[in-house]
């Protein structure tokens, strides 16, 4: 019911692309852990939260977007 993170050891890193693609999981280490961007999206699927902090993704995550149309 969650998925927040995941982190996958191998020395396969074909494998573990076609392996991350099939979690969901908001952040998949491949050969690390806690290791971190913060210009890249952080945030769970799933029961684990919803939507992103950091990069683009959270300018969507904390503004609503709004149309005013004038006519002079």
């Amino acid at each position: 019911p969650y998925g927040l993170a995941a982190v996958i050891w191998t020395e396969n890193l074909k494998r573990a692309h076609a392996v991350a693609h099939q979690i969901k999981s908001g952040i998949i280490w491949i050969n690390c852990w806690m290791l971190r961007d913060l210009r890249t999206p952080f945030g769970g699927m799933k029961s684990s939260g919803v939507g992103r902090e950091g990069g683009s993704e959270a300018l969507r995550f904390f503004t609503e977007p709004q149309n005013i149309c004038v006519k002079l």
